[in-house]
């Protein structure tokens, strides 16, 4: 019989960002964008994802849990809501020291459930 278990991505994800902080570091993460439900202004995207500095300094209105990490952010001078579902974050890590935290998204059920197809919006037909 197999045990159901719930991921231990979001407790990791907040215990690292609470030690960024300890140490009086930058906390950063790398998401996903392609991951449902990801609000981030989409200029800022490469690639299909969006590094993201999550300080006290760089952010208002902070809210991590074991579901999200949501904040407003400044992006060109424009107050922008972020809202990051836990299964987006690939890493989190320190600015200065890039240590942290990486993520594996290629073999976690949850997230490959979660992603959506977007169209890019950047390629043209040619006929």
């Amino acid at each position: 019989m197999e045990l159901s278990t719930i991921s231990k991505r979001p407790y990791l994800i907040k215990a690292m960002i609470e030690w960024i902080n300890d140490n009086n570091f930058t906390p950063h993460i790398l998401v996903d964008t392609l991951v449902k439900d990801v609000m981030v202004p989409e200029d800022f995207i490469q690639d299909d994802k969006i590094i993201l500095n999550i300080s006290h300094s760089a952010s208002s209105n902070l809210n991590i849990n074991l579901q999200s990490i949501s904040f407003d952010g400044r992006f060109n001078g424009n107050s922008t809501r972020i809202f990051v579902p836990s299964l987006a974050i690939l890493s989190v890590y320190a600015k200065e020291t890039g240590e942290g935290m990486v993520f594996n998204s290629g073999s976690d059920q949850e997230v490959k459930k979660d992603k959506i197809t977007k169209k890019p919006t950047h390629l043209k037909l040619v006929e």
